[in-house]
């Protein structure tokens, strides 16, 4: 008897199973599933329904489709990723950026709560026409900085030489056709990397040369980041002599950008690159510091000129300094004062505003970002509000919005 009712329990399960596996895939996805993730429900515009559970899903970037860039969906073309390098094994304070690609995403979930309108540059980069993705993480080793650092430059070029899903078109002003402005006159997608300390820069760097040769770069933060290794951190071995406050050094040994005296007088793709410190306040050993920044070929704004110049003059000095090159464009959280984003690895006070940056940011419209990236983000020392993250996410906002009406080329001369 006992065997019997067994014997049909059993039955029943393997029939239910059997059920299970005939039905469509489809039904047995969640509710806010989107089988066509480029009609995503997530971006209403004008006079959609807004504020609809957008706390529900899995988590991705501002509810992006997530697409399997460096697996199964390798041949996907887009033209905006974000992607991941979760490395902190290269801070001299408080360790953690490896969570900041997943307190990001957390971050930017209420990024479209009531739709990706962005009202002062008057885009939706989520229905600007371009196809934005969240490609999830590079894997990266948290054993081998050396062997971390060129998985990062792998993942990061594989992505970079993706065919675009969108072609350049054509002019807005003239109507005539755009060329690409890289130097090896191909259209790249656009990458927008998630850090990660602030070392993950020299090996996107090293990426981004490949494809545009040497860049022009901006960079926030309160930190030089051009320290020679032999002061930073004393340079123990040739791997530590690569750290987050001595990447932009090697970067500029490397060729990776170089200096320029003059914008006015560049020719179409032989730029002369130039690099740009924002929100500068950090202690020196002494002035040789920026004797070696100045080495570099950097240019500086300290973060109290804010005070005297303003925003618009900010925007002024980066504007006149890099020009209409194509530029990399690097944002250490810390250059927002700890009081608005406390979650990083060495904070500095006196820093602006989280409004001051994107304020700043916005002030960018029109430039050639030909890629960015956020770094320094650990969540760890964040508040139970997400502070950190937020801010984090609505900076990348402004940084897409003007990627999205802004497209990598020129009316050929």
């Amino acid at each position: 008897m006992h065997l019997t009712v067994a014997f049909t329990l059993l039955s029943s399960l393997v029939a239910a199973v059997v059920a299970h596996d005939d039905h469509e895939h489809d039904m047995q996805m969640p509710l806010d599933y989107v089988k066509y993730p480029y009609q995503a429900v997530y971006y209403p515009g004008d006079n959609d329904v807004t504020a609809n559970s957008i706390f529900s899903g899995i988590t991705t970037f501002a509810k992006l489709p997530w697409v399997r860039c460096l697996g199964k969906e390798k041949d996907t073309p887009f033209d905006i990723a974000f992607i991941g390098a979760p490395f902190d094994t290269g801070t001299s304070y408080r360790p953690g950026a490896r969570f900041g690609p997943a307190g990001i995403r957390a971050g930017s979930r209420r990024l479209t709560l009531y739709g990706g309108y962005n009202v002062p540059l008057a885009v939706n980069p989520f229905l600007s026409g371009l196809k934005v993705v969240d490609c999830g993480d590079i894997p990266v080793t948290p054993y081998d900085n050396k062997y971390a650092i060129q998985q990062i430059e792998d993942g990061h070029k594989e992505l970079l030489h993706r065919p675009t899903f969108s072609p350049l078109g054509n002019d807005t002003l003239t109507g005539k056709p755009l060329v690409p402005i890289s130097a090896d006159g191909k259209n790249h997608p656009r990458i927008i990397t998630l850090g990660g300390d602030h070392t993950i820069v020299l090996p996107l760097l090293r990426s981004i040369y490949s494809a545009y040769g040497p860049i022009s770069v901006i960079h926030f933060d309160s930190h030089l980041d051009t320290w020679k290794p032999e002061v930073f951190g004393g340079a123990p071995s040739q791997q530590a002599a690569i750290n987050h406050g001595t990447y932009f050094y090697w970067a500029s040994q490397e060729g990776l950008i170089k200096n320029g005296s003059s914008i006015a007088s560049i020719s179409f793709f032989t730029p002369t690159p130039l690099r740009f410190h924002g929100a500068i306040r950090t202690t020196l050993s002494g002035p040789a510091d920026y004797t070696n920044d100045d080495a570099s070929g950097f240019q500086r704004i300290e973060a109290r000129e804010i005070d005297t110049i303003g925003t618009d003059g900010i925007i002024k000095k980066i504007r006149d300094t890099v020009g209409d090159t194509p530029v990399y464009l690097s944002i250490d959280i810390d250059s927002i004062d700890p009081a608005f984003a406390p979650a990083t690895g060495t904070p500095e006070t006196g820093g602006w505003s989280t409004r001051e940056l994107r304020t700043i940011l916005r002030g960018l419209d029109g430039l050639h970002i030909v890629s960015a990236d956020i770094v320094e983000v650990a969540p760890a020392y964040d508040t139970n509000a997400e502070l950190t993250t937020m801010a984090a996410s609505d900076v990348l906002f402004e940084v897409l919005s003007v990627m999205a009406k802004t497209p990598l080329g020129k009316v050929a001369q």
